[in-house]
């Protein structure tokens, strides 16, 4: 393990053990309300949950919590709301992407089949609502219902840009910020709500957790050609064979010459793909500085965040936040 992966792992330790005792509260309220009396819910459900996650939305919620004083209960649940909806969604974007692998291990459509999933994954979003509904606030319901309503646009917004190579960086941010920074930023919104904190406090931390949000998707969408499987943790290359247009694609897209951007054309939009053709996008993005130019975008991202927790005490709370959009963004190499 190299001195980045390294010192990332701390980060999310440290970040992990702040909240130890709330993640394990927010743990058996998720088990809790995984329970069903038709047993393959429980068992399907319990596949994706426990496959290895960082859980990284709900620490992001307990987290925010923390840094803004709250000593209350409302933070646990809400948590495991939020981890259900992230969950509903993985469960509904592997059907629709035709996943085999997430994190390593075989996606619950894989072993389940299809039509189990999506309906499995509708069940959990019913458990979030009926968990947000509990909660009894209404800024609360709005905030996660809203972003429920927009992390679904992103995903059709998604399909409808895949394959299209006329999609540039504008419309792939709005597709990213929608489907993935949302739930990030709900998040990191919940904690300055139920800690009763100023506006400006909610309106800070939603920032940081959009910012966030797009730089976990900005280094994903790289990893996806620049990662070994082991350590990935699904199949090298499956943004490309489903020629979906992420920023390295475009990048590599729009500096290419005539002969380049007709191969991109033929294995994206066509999905005309052969053998050595993914060894080639790699090598066209590597030429025109694709990776580097995804990784300055995140950086970008990364001072916008920095810059959203400013106005919050310093502390240990504040420090591994900020040491979070480092991990997030080293992911990248």
């Amino acid at each position: 393990m190299d001195a980045r992966a390294h010192s990332s792992q701390e980060v999310l330790s440290t970040l992990q053990a702040l909240v130890a005792d709330d993640l394990k509260r927010v743990n058996q309220v998720i088990i809790d309300n995984m329970q069903s009396q038709v047993g393959l819910i429980p068992q399907l459900a319990g596949h994706i949950v426990s496959s290895g996650g960082k859980r990284l939305r709900p620490l992001l919620l307990l987290m925010s919590a923390r840094l803004c004083g709250y000593a209350g209960d409302r933070h646990v649940p809400l948590a495991a709301c939020v981890e259900f909806i992230h969950t509903a969604t993985l469960l509904h974007d592997d059907v629709v992407d035709e996943s085999e692998l997430r994190r390593g291990k075989a996606t619950a459509n894989a072993v389940f089949g299809n039509k189990a999933s999506v309906l499995v994954g509708d069940f959990l979003f019913s458990r979030a609502f009926q968990l947000m509904t509990r909660d009894g606030s209404l800024e609360v319901l709005r905030i996660l219902s809203d972003a429920s309503a927009v992390i679904a646009e992103g995903e059709v917004m998604q399909l409808l840009t895949s394959n299209d190579l006329e999609t540039d960086e504008a419309a792939y941010l709005r597709v990213i910020e929608s489907k993935t920074a949302k739930l990030f930023e709900a998040a990191c919104q919940i904690g300055p709500v139920v800690a009763d904190r100023p506006a400006a406090d909610i309106e800070a931390l939603a920032r940081y957790g959009m910012a966030l949000g797009v730089i976990f998707q900005l280094t994903d969408d790289l990893l996806d050609y620049s990662a070994e499987q082991a350590a990935l943790g699904k199949t090298i290359g499956d943004d490309f064979r489903e020629g979906k247009i992420t920023l390295p694609v475009i990048v590599a897209h729009e500096r290419g010459t005539t002969e380049e951007r007709a191969f991109w054309s033929r294995t994206m939009e066509e999905l005309d793909q052969r053998e050595g053709d993914l060894e080639q996008a790699i090598e066209l993005m590597r030429r025109h500085d694709a990776f580097g130019e995804t990784l300055r975008r995140a950086e970008t991202y990364g001072e916008i965040a920095r810059a959203s927790l400013q106005g919050f005490a310093d502390g240990i709370e504040r420090r591994t936040l900020d040491e979070l959009i480092s991990f997030c963004i080293a992911r990248g190499f």
